[in-house]
């Protein structure tokens, strides 16, 4: 069985982790991030959107050597809606 170096990182506005690890060839991003413990770390993440290098994928597409898979958060705000709102407070104030 062929083994392949990977990381897998999540952040809060307190906390940044990066895990490596080594996982077999064919492991799935959601087998990944079961495999690295991250969830004991930080119990309350919840796994919506993840990406490889800041390229999104899915939970079922399969790692490659030397990628880092990154759990996003989240958002908060949505960016279009915060972007409309910055436009129609400086023309109020204009």
């Amino acid at each position: 069985m062929d083994i392949i170096d990977i990381e897998v990182a999540y952040a809060t506005p307190e906390k940044q982790r990066i895990i490596a690890l080594q996982v077999p060839v064919g492991t799935t991003i959601a087998e990944a991030i079961e495999r690295s413990g991250i969830r004991e770390e930080f119990p309350d993440m919840e796994v919506g959107d993840v990406g490889v290098f800041s390229k999104r994928r899915k939970l079922e597409d399969v790692v490659e050597a030397g990628e880092r898979i990154e759990i996003y958060r989240p958002l908060i705000a949505d960016p279009k809606t915060a972007r409309r709102k910055k436009v129609a407070q400086r023309k109020a104030q204009a």
